[in-house]
């Protein structure tokens, strides 16, 4: 069951955002609070953008943070390694195009790990949406712009 507050990640994707948190929490705070030190050192702050850009550096790094921290505290790992007969987070869906033929496939993930150019779909895109919870030979109707496309499931793996 998808939760709406869940962010569903892959192992490595939890790895990357805790990796991620230790950089900007321990490197880049350390190098803002530098460039804050000297920009100070330079004189009158009201004219300094040195230490204007500094302070945003600073407010961007931390607004990242807590990004990250919300992201992991939500986060639910997905693992690739159940059997399933319906779509679901975590899955590799092999789907056809109805009216083309054409044969495609998908791995639904979370948001943060979605990467269409790589077939890495986010359960909530209009795709993603429309696969969830369809067994094999059932199809999924995608409205879009452009119109209805209809897929019919293949193999879920």
């Amino acid at each position: 069951m998808i939760r709406d507050d869940s962010e569903y990640i892959s192992q490595e994707g939890l790895k990357k955002l805790e990796e991620e948190l230790k950089i900007l929490s321990d490197t880049s705070r350390k190098e803002i609070a530098a460039r804050l030190e000297y920009a100070k050192s330079l004189g009158d702050l009201s004219e300094n953008s040195e230490y204007s850009e500094a302070k945003e550096a600073q407010t961007a790094n931390e607004i990242r943070i807590a990004e990250v921290k919300d992201l992991i505290q939500r986060a639910v790992v997905i693992s690739k390694d159940h059997a399933t007969d319906k779509v679901n987070v975590g899955v590799k869906v092999v789907a056809q195009k109805v009216d083309v033929g054409s044969t495609h496939e998908f791995f639904i993930v979370g948001p943060e790990e979605a990467r269409p150019e790589i077939n890495k779909i986010s359960h909530e895109s209009p795709i993603g949406k429309a696969l969830l919870g369809k067994r094999r030979g059932e199809e999924a109707k995608v409205l879009t712009p452009k119109g209805a496309i209809c897929f019919k499931i293949l193999d879920i793996l």
